[in-house]
């Protein structure tokens, strides 16, 4: 049997105030909160999760992993501004402005995209 996915993994400095913000991006609950990790997902069996783990580190330059949200058209823009609320940032990777997404940060920086609508993953 293959490996499948199980959590998308953030390095962070402040887990509750990042949990705090990934939950409300995504509407998903905190299922697990522990000093070195907490963990949100739609429900303890759901097929995948976002994983906060500490770091000392400071985050230098663009990710090389990504999310890629998505939402319904009417729902896009206020989405964005809904981010933006929570604390996200508009973010600049070299985006020429036509592109078919957002590129914001969240409270520590680390990218994420609001895309078009899409209805599959590939479509």
């Amino acid at each position: 049997m293959p490996l499948r996915a199980h959590h998308v993994v953030i390095d962070a400095h402040d887990l509750p105030r990042m949990a705090e913000f990934w939950s409300a991006v995504l509407g998903w609950p905190v299922l697990s909160a522990r000093e070195r990790e907490i963990v949100i997902g739609p429900s303890v069996d759901a097929g995948i999760g976002i994983c906060l783990m500490p770091t000392t580190d400071d985050k230098v330059t663009k990710n090389r992993v990504h999310l890629d949200l998505t939402t319904e058209a009417e729902d896009r823009d206020a989405e964005i501004e809904r981010c933006l609320a929570l604390g996200a940032t508009r973010a600049d990777v070299g985006q020429t402005g036509e592109e078919s997404w957002v590129v914001l940060a969240d409270p520590e920086g680390n990218e994420f995209c609001v895309v078009r609508p899409k209805q599959t993953l590939i479509g």
